[in-house]
């Protein structure tokens, strides 16, 4: 099995978005940071022989960890085409099922939902959406928001028959990508919310 520190050296040799784009809100995921998120599902048993969907998936560094821990399948969902493609360059997996497709438009259920979705700085609410998704998607989620999500994040759990579990900050580093940015690093304050289906 791996060690956090083995998984985070082979999540940065994948292959990031060759163009990312703004409208999409596009960063590269720390490989430090999607380690951490991927050990800490690993040890609450909630990636072995799982069912994952990794919503928004980018260049596939999430699902591509959580089928290094044994994931029964991923889907990897994204509607950006040249992030299935670089996801399907990253992850060669049998166990891996792509999506080219809104999220909206994803209608497979899953054991567990992981995401890094959009934050809604481009696009307002589009955070909202992932997650409503997620929730018709699975009983377990981990998603990644700005520190400031917290009490809409919370609110809409709730609404939706969810409860946050645990709350985990981190600062990700987000290297300058995109003409407008003034640093070569900026970090972002932001949490890793987990959520589960309140059991009735």
């Amino acid at each position: 099995m791996l060690t956090k520190k083995q998984l985070a050296i082979k999540l940065s040799k994948l292959t990031s978005l060759k163009r990312l784009k703004i409208n999409l809100e596009q960063y590269v995921l720390d490989s430090e940071i999607a380690a951490e998120i991927i050990w800490r599902m690993h040890l609450n048993m909630n990636i072995e022989d799982k069912i994952i969907a990794d919503l928004g998936c980018g260049n596939g560094i999430l699902g591509y960890g959580c089928l290094l821990f044994k994931a029964k399948k991923v889907y990897f969902v994204d509607k950006d085409k040249d992030a299935i493609n670089t996801a399907k360059e990253n992850v060669t997996s049998k166990n891996a099922v792509f999506f080219n497709q809104d999220v909206n438009s994803f209608s497979k259920k899953s054991d567990i939902v992981v995401m890094n979705p959009p934050f809604g700085t481009k696009r307002e609410h589009v955070d909202r959406e992932f997650l409503l998704k997620a929730f018709e998607t699975s009983k377990k989620i981990y998603s990644l928001h700005k520190i400031t999500s917290v009490n809409f994040i919370e609110k809409l759990a709730k609404d939706n028959g969810f409860r946050v579990l645990d709350m985990v900050r981190f600062f990700i580093p987000l290297r300058r990508s995109y003409n407008f940015h003034t640093k070569k690093i900026k970090e972002v304050d932001t949490g890793l919310w987990i959520l589960e289906k309140h059991k009735i």
